[in-house]
């Protein structure tokens, strides 16, 4: 077998441009060099890659099955050429909007320290855009703040978060452990569905006050604790995020009777198929250097 590392890095481009002319121009060549290095890859595989509706390829089964192979392949050579070239290696982080804002800063600035070589770029959205990067493979790994049940990903514990309900400290309940009947009445401003946040709230609080009297709905946390502590509303937010404005006394904390504490399990999640990198299990080593955005209800 003669497959090369320019016959998976063509097949590749077709796939992210879905054009042999497009991933041509993407990779400086000739369509008809991109078209026979497609077709003497499936004749060494022995399978076709692609369905062809005219000028449209359309990948099949086999092209599945090929991709997170052929790339892990290819990183694997780009880590060879970068052990004795001063090219640089890039590492994408996805992570979900309370981590990637608050958790991750303090081990990506001790990262870029210890390996100032290795350009890292940081996705940030909400938990279910990133884990469907990693599904894509847009990202090397992510970060969030919830259960993945994708068959694809592997999930594992990363660490835990707690929650807060908050107010301005000018809110007549302000530090006040109050009713879920009480709590029910406010008017809410909660993240957007498909955080990891909201999908917590819901399945922790809603439970208990039966409905939200849900005002407003935004997509990024500083909005929401700016919002919240301008107004007569309350949220619910990891502490990470409000502890400088608890600190301040511009906000103020709830307790709901009968509730202890708000907690979730942060998740690391990677596809199953995905290659580790030297560069990622150094990110992860150092990440695990960083105990004190190691955040608990503790904390």
């Amino acid at each position: 077998m003669n497959i090369t590392l320019r016959q998976l890095e063509v097949f590749l481009a077709v796939i992210d441009t879905q054009s042999t002319t497009r991933g041509a121009e993407k990779l400086s060549l000739s369509q008809s060099a991109v078209s026979s290095a497609l077709a003497d890859l499936e004749n060494q595989l022995g399978v076709q890659l692609f369905e062809r509706a005219g000028k449209r390829l359309i990948v099949n089964e086999n092209a599945r099955l090929l991709f997170p192979r052929a790339q892990a392949l290819l990183e694997q050579a780009q880590e060879l050429e970068n052990l004795f070239a001063d090219g640089r290696s890039i590492l994408k982080i996805g992570a979900s909007t309370t981590i990637g804002n608050y958790l991750l800063p303090a081990v990506i600035a001790r990262y870029r320290e210890k390996f100032p070589g290795i350009q890292l770029e940081l996705r940030v959205a909400n938990s279910a855009d990133i884990a469907e990067a990693v599904a894509n493979f847009d990202v090397d790994i992510g970060f969030i703040e919830g259960p993945c049940h994708r068959m694809e990903l592997e999930s594992q514990f990363w660490r835990q978060d707690e929650l807060l309900l908050f107010c301005a400290a000018t809110h007549p309940l302000a530090g006040q452990t109050v009713s879920a009947e009480q709590l029910a009445k406010c008017q809410w401003i909660l993240r957007e569905a498909g955080s990891g946040t909201r999908e917590v709230v819901e399945q922790q609080l809603l439970p208990q006050l039966h409905h939200f009297n849900l005002v407003m709905e935004l997509g990024n946390s500083e909005a929401i604790k700016h919002a919240v502590s301008h107004s007569q509303t309350v949220s619910c937010l990891s502490r990470a995020v409000i502890t400088e404005q608890l600190e301040s006394g511009r906000l103020s904390t709830l307790q709901l009777q009968g509730m202890n504490s708000i907690v979730r399990p942060l998740y690391l999640i990677r596809h199953k198929q995905k290659h580790l990198s030297r560069s990622l299990k150094v990110f992860l080593e150092v990440e695990q250097q960083v105990k004190q955005y190691n955040y608990s209800p503790s904390a």
